[in-house]
């Protein structure tokens, strides 16, 4: 009997293969068959692993180039129409990346995760028709290395919930056109083998679920059902509980439901009505979505809960999401300490894990192998629950006795003073935070991790490129300056790497999107800033010049969002020790005579729980450590922060109520709409709305500037505004930068002027 099941499993490959002959495809370096190949090759090496761990449901159809979600247009035809001409390869990456005529589809985040999914385009022109190629290749490729997959398809209601329409309808007055051809997608499916398991992904059933969606149910799934006898269909959802969507489900022919019991604990309520319908349970107890080691005996202890009420033969077990959201696996983790690895486990470590929890709970009699692993996993999370290296009295101490949670004066009264010392003129003009990363900084700091360069050495080449970077502020006249950031990675590792609590790793990389990979850190125990992080780069850029230098730093909310994190303590806990490391490193830049703090919180909205009953308690945590963050910051020293999202429509109170003195917003994709709910709800704070796209490659004109200027001035005052671009410039080339940032102060001026006269 079939006991255990891998939801999906990463494809970047284990040395990114796949990234790799992507971008030399895409520079023209190889040619297709090449990145087949490799594909191909990919594949076969993630079936085997995950048979090698005894794994029973394997995925096929999981792989992709590029994103699943992108498949699936294809899959369905569902090509906008700037697309048609172009063929094969060609029309799926233009799709992706775009091309020289066409611009790419739009992509966001993946529910609340950090990986981004192409969003498909519907138009009531549309027609669609089906191509299963890809799909029913894949699955022959498995069964000819003798592995039988189940089939891993975007579910009809997903799919539409996460489109978009450009004729601006509603995407699920597209069910009449889509289901029928996922229909037929089954009956193809049917003729593979005698018998085939097909997962179907229905993650919009986790948020708030509509009623007309709800209703799309069950005759979706019916009709899915009855198109073929020998297809097992398990409807799976992942990231929070689907209790609404599963009492419908139970009720229609589905041979099985998958359901997330870590990130979704109220899955619980519906395990009654699951044992009562007899479908199988694919029970998720082992984190897709998290780098530590599973404590088996308590994920054992939770399948022995589930099965008070699931039949052992009706149950599953699983893990909680695909793995694509963890690192590949720790084979190449060759320089991290032994202890804190011993702690980790990423997506080939889990297979065994599952292995091992699936003997444990089915079986209870276990080879001497299996014991000894046990012993290894029981005795691997009692080092880590007991750890000095975790527990920090004087952290938790401090964090017990915090006092002060919001800075002095009221914002009236702050601004007052602050443009009293401060002098700067409506329209002031400032950057995001970064310059472009030029290959020599980017060298030098990776000569100098490697050791290959001093310390010295190391420290002129950084205080070279400030010198340039702080001359050419000066030389265009931009008036609040920024150092640049040319000593950090990136603006989360960047402060990690300086914090106790804080891990790395030299190959965790997990796919963001397409072929782009990161390499989040993890918090693996209390946090505390030994030694301030950034006064000697800022106090040395403020020494090359007259004008006000920003002090530049990442809030705590973002160094949470932006990193795995430890699963002993409450987010809210780990991202109050970071706000007081924070606050520490404000305070530090103001003593050492810095007048202008910016706290970026770029990924503060990406936080928002899927349920919005969920909503209020996050808010008020995250807006707590923002706010204990710039606790220190007194009345005349000005906090700047900075929000990479494009629709604050329902966190504007929020945003209001972090009470930053300004706030930098990207709004250039958004014209003026964005802007005028800062206006509708009264907003009185200082905002820097975004005057140009940083996200593209061309340089906006002085006039095109000056009328986004103007736009912004018919919905907010002069004194309120300040302008910039609408995003850091690190991944922009110094021949966009300049020009660009020269047009934006030259429309200033002019503006200034014609409000002058």
């Amino acid at each position: 009997m079939s006991h255990n099941y891998v939801t999906g499993f990463p494809r970047i490959g284990e040395q990114r293969e796949l990234k790799k002959v992507l971008e030399r495809f895409w520079s023209k370096e190889t040619d297709f068959t090449e990145v087949e190949k490799v594909a191909s090759e990919l594949k076969v090496r993630h079936w085997n692993y995950q048979k090698e761990a005894g794994i029973n449901f394997i995925a096929s159809n999981d792989f992709s180039l590029y994103d699943n979600m992108l498949d699936t247009a294809v899959m369905l035809g569902a090509i906008p129409a700037r697309f048609k001409g172009l063929e094969k390869e060609e029309l799926y990456f233009a799709m992706a990346r775009g091309n020289k005529d066409t611009v790419a589809m739009e992509m966001t985040k993946w529910f609340n995760t950090n990986y981004h999914y192409i969003v498909p385009e519907l138009h009531s022109s549309d027609t669609y028709m089906l191509n299963a190629k890809k799909l029913i290749n894949e699955y022959k490729e498995a069964k000819a290395q003798g592995i039988t997959t189940k089939i891993n398809i975007i579910g009809p209601i997903t799919f539409l919930g996460l489109s978009k329409r450009i004729d601006r309808g509603d995407t699920y007055e597209f069910f009449g056109k889509i289901v029928p051809l996922y229909a037929q997608l089954i009956t193809e499916i049917a003729a593979l083998d005698e018998e085939v398991t097909v997962q179907i992904d229905e993650p919009i059933f986790v948020k708030d679920i509509e009623p007309k969606v709800l209703s799309l149910i069950k005759p979706c799934y019916e009709t899915l059902c009855n198109a073929a006898d020998n297809v097992n269909i398990i409807v799976t959802t992942y990231f929070e509980h689907a209790n609404e969507a599963t009492k419908v489900l139970v009720h229609t022919p589905v041979w099985g439901i998958g359901l997330d019991f870590l990130y979704g604990e109220k899955n619980k309520e519906v395990l009654e009505i699951v044992a009562k319908s007899g479908k199988k349970l694919i029970a998720g107890v082992l984190d897709g979505r998290n780098i530590w080691k599973n404590d088996i005996e308590a994920t054992v202890s939770l399948l022995e809960e589930i099965s008070q009420n699931i039949s052992k033969r009706n149950l599953i077990v699983s893990t909680s999401c695909s793995l694509l959201h963890t690192p590949f696996t720790l084979k190449y983790e060759e320089k991290m300490d032994s202890e804190v690895k011993n702690w980790l486990s990423y997506a080939v470590e889990k297979l065994d894990e599952l292995n091992l929890i699936t003997k444990n709970f089915f079986e209870k009699t276990l080879t001497e192998d299996e014991k000894n692993a046990l012993e290894a996993n029981r005795s691997a999370n009692e080092s880590r629950r007991t750890s000095a290296r975790i527990h920090d009295e004087a952290v938790q101490a401090r964090v017990a006795n915090i006092t002060k949670y919001e800075r002095d004066g009221v914002y009236e009264e702050r601004i007052a003073i602050q443009h009293e010392a401060l002098r700067y003129q409506p329209l002031a003009t400032t950057t995001i935070g970064s310059f472009p990363q030029t290959p020599e900084v980017r060298k030098a700091r990776r000569e100098f991790k490697n050791g290959t360069i001093d310390e010295r050495t190391y420290v002129k080449e950084m205080q070279h490129y400030i010198d340039e970077c702080v001359a050419f502020q000066e030389e265009c006249g931009l008036e609040v300056l920024v150092h640049g950031e040319p000593e950090r990675n990136d603006m989360v590792e960047y402060f990690g790497e300086q914090l106790e609590g804080y891990g790395f790793s030299q190959n965790g990389w997990v796919q963001s999107y397409g072929s782009r990979c990161v390499k989040p850190p993890f918090i693996y125990g209390d946090i505390s800033r030994p030694k301030p992080m950034t006064v000697e780069w800022i106090t040395y850029a403020q020494s090359r010049t007259e004008k006000i230098m920003k002090g530049m730093l990442t809030g705590p909310v973002t160094i949470l969002n932006w990193s795995f994190v430890r699963d002993d303590l409450p987010r809210s806990e780990v991202s109050k020790q970071i706000a007081l490391a924070i606050r520490d490193e404000v305070n530090d830049l103001q003593q050492a005579g810095i007048k202008i703090i910016q706290v970026d919180e770029a990924a503060f909205k990406e936080g928002y729980p899927l349920r919005s009953s969920n909503i209020p308690s996050y808010e008020s945590w995250a807006v707590r450590d923002f706010k204990i963050a710039v606790s220190s910051a007194h009345k005349e020293t000005q906090i700047h922060t900075h929000m990479c999202y494009s629709e604050f429509n329902d966190i504007i109170r929020t945003i209001e109520a972090m009470d930053a003195d300004v706030i930098s917003i990207e709004t250039a994709r958004s014209g003026n709409e964005l802007l005028r709910i800062f206006a509708e709800v009264g907003y009185k704070k200082e905002v820097g709305p975004g005057v140009y796209d940083i996200h593209s490659p061309r340089i906006p004109s002085v006039e095109e500037i000056i009328e986004q200027i103007k736009k912004l001035l018919e919905v907010l005052p002069k004194e309120q505004l300040w302008i910039n671009p609408d995003c850091g410039l690190k991944t922009r080339k110094w021949e966009e930068v300049k020009p660009s940032l020269v047009n934006m102060v030259k429309a200033v001026q002019v503006v200034r002027k014609e409000l002058e006269d």
